[in-house]
């Protein structure tokens, strides 16, 4: 049987009345993927949504050890952050996509194309704003035939 993927996608910028909300219902999407057989979880290691998804995910694998955590890093030097929360859940991963080696204004949407593109579910951390890369994401999600489950913020 092939590999179940899910990835994530969603905002930066979670309105501090909400990060609990979200991390509730991101931890019940993880969760449910689980069940239904997902063992490889990919995120693209931004601030917000997907570090708390890669966080939950991480949290999983200490009693799951079949689970695979991977990031999908948008271009090289963004592994150099000193964002201490990054580098202690990429320590956690199991495998890391580096999309481009150098920066490009597109790195961020072609690793989202990655994700979506790996994935058959796609969990959407989504406000409704009607630009971003989460909308982008969301749409190429659906124009390829991916599952996209909405959490909607």
């Amino acid at each position: 049987m092939a590999e179940k993927t899910c990835c994530v996608t969603g905002h930066r910028d979670i309105p501090e009345a909400r990060i609990a909300y979200v991390e509730q219902e991101l931890r019940r999407e993880v969760e449910e993927a689980i069940a239904e057989g997902y063992t490889r979880f990919i995120s693209g290691f931004a601030e917000g949504v997907d570090l708390m998804f890669a966080a939950i995910v991480a949290e999983q694998m200490e009693h799951r050890p079949e689970l695979f955590l991977e990031a999908a890093i948008p271009y090289a030097g963004r592994l150099k952050t000193k964002n201490q929360q990054f580098q202690k859940l990429l320590r956690a991963c199991k495998g890391v996509k580096v999309v481009c080696q150098e920066y490009a204004p597109s790195c961020f949407m072609q690793r989202n194309r990655y994700m979506a593109g790996e994935s058959q579910r796609v969990i959407a951390v989504y406000d409704g704003r009607e630009c971003g890369g989460t909308l982008f994401t969301m749409r190429y999600a659906h124009s390829i035939g991916r599952e996209v489950r909405e959490i909607r913020i």
